[in-house]
């Protein structure tokens, strides 16, 4: 889909941005529940290749990293799931790609980002924060939280049925609501708004809960969403 490609290219050019800005623990996220992961972080590799990076990629897990590998017909950079012993940092490594790591894994995640030292690891589509997924106790949820502090947002993109959050590094966190003809931009926020801050930029402090909310596809609204940003 043109529209999907358009917003990785995005995530891209800002993600290259905030390498050369010194950002070494990057977050992408491009909140689409339809989009499959792995044409993503095929996509995602020319970022590396560009910046002439030798690279490894690592999956939650062996299963999907030897699909991937499979699906890219075996290609010369390592592929392998982030829980395996080999997932290591070797002294020619210069970069590290994470895909769609959850709070299962967070520990390996956060070790491998410790062992990269100086070197950047990007995590693509995360869900680290979400602990609906795992039996999470005290001791593990102070690990996830100590270790989502250490990351930066490089790219960020929520479409809602009537709205969007957009950030492309450098610039700051924008709120974009549609107003029927187009997507316009009611606030730019200097860091991620919560729910709070979005509902007020987005319907003021009179919201009304019971009116209810278009049917919009996620997907159909992006292409008018990326169209409104070009403008």
């Amino acid at each position: 889909m043109p529209a999907v490609q358009e917003t990785i290219d995005q995530a891209i050019v800002s993600t290259k941005a905030a390498i050369a800005d010194g950002v070494t623990r990057l977050q992408v996220e491009m909140v689409i529940p339809e989009l499959k992961q792995q044409p993503i972080a095929e996509r995602f590799l020319s970022l590396f290749q560009d910046l002439g990076m030798q690279f490894k990629v690592y999956f939650p897990d062996a299963g999907a990293a030897a699909l991937a590998k499979r699906d890219w017909n075996n290609p010369d950079f390592t592929i392998r799931g982030i829980n395996e012993i080999q997932a290591t940092v070797d002294p020619d490594d210069d970069a590290f790609l994470i895909v769609n790591p959850s709070s299962v894994e967070v520990a390996d995640v956060e070790k491998l980002c410790n062992d990269a030292q100086d070197r950047p690891v990007i995590l693509l589509n995360p869900q680290l924060e979400d602990v609906s997924i795992v039996g999470i106790g005290y001791a593990a949820r102070q690990i996830r939280e100590r270790f989502l502090s250490t990351l930066t947002s490089s790219y960020y993109y929520r479409p809602m049925p009537d709205a969007a959050v957009l950030h492309r590094h450098p610039q700051g966190w924008q709120i974009w609501q549609d107003s029927g003809e187009q997507y316009e931009l009611k606030a730019e926020l200097p860091q991620r708004p919560s729910s709070e801050a979005l509902e007020k930029v987005l319907y003021g402090d009179t919201k009304d809960s019971d009116v209810p909310k278009p049917k919009k596809t996620l997907l159909g609204e992006l292409q008018k969403f990326l169209k409104a940003l070009s403008q």
